[in-house]
């Protein structure tokens, strides 16, 4: 089954999926951060990704607020999909199943993660600077 999962979540996917994203997608993700928040924090396989996540969410909203632009549109449409991916109950594996259920929330976040790290890196040099000016 793991094999499969991993299969249908590679590079390919995630791609198209983010080209899907749109500025309603980005308003879904902020008006249920704190649900996605949750679902990271307390599922055990997603529990190193709550630092992240937040860092994500940070991003989206000084990128929504105008505060924070240097960032391409590309990146913002990955952590959307992957913050929306991790909300879907339904996805690839459902999370309802126990032991597997978060398996492909998990595989999304990193390959979105690959995509993005050099951005995140930078916003958070970026409010670093910030918070230190």
């Amino acid at each position: 089954m793991l094999k499969n999962v991993k299969k249908k979540i590679n590079d390919e996917y995630v791609n198209s999926e983010i080209s899907k994203i749109d500025e309603g997608d980005l308003d879904l993700v902020m008006d249920n951060s704190k649900e996605i928040n949750q679902k990271i924090s307390n599922a055990g396989s997603l529990k190193k990704f709550t630092e992240l996540g937040k860092l994500m969410f940070g991003l989206l909203s000084d990128f929504r607020k105008g505060d924070y632009t240097k960032i391409p549109w590309f990146s913002v449409a990955a952590i959307g999909m992957a913050l929306l991916y991790v909300f879907n109950p339904l996805d690839i594996v459902p999370d309802f199943l126990p032991g597997v259920g978060y398996v492909d929330d998990f595989l999304i976040l990193t390959v979105v993660l690959r995509f993005i790290e050099t951005d995140l890196h930078e916003y958070l040099d970026w409010k670093i600077a910030k918070k230190e000016a």
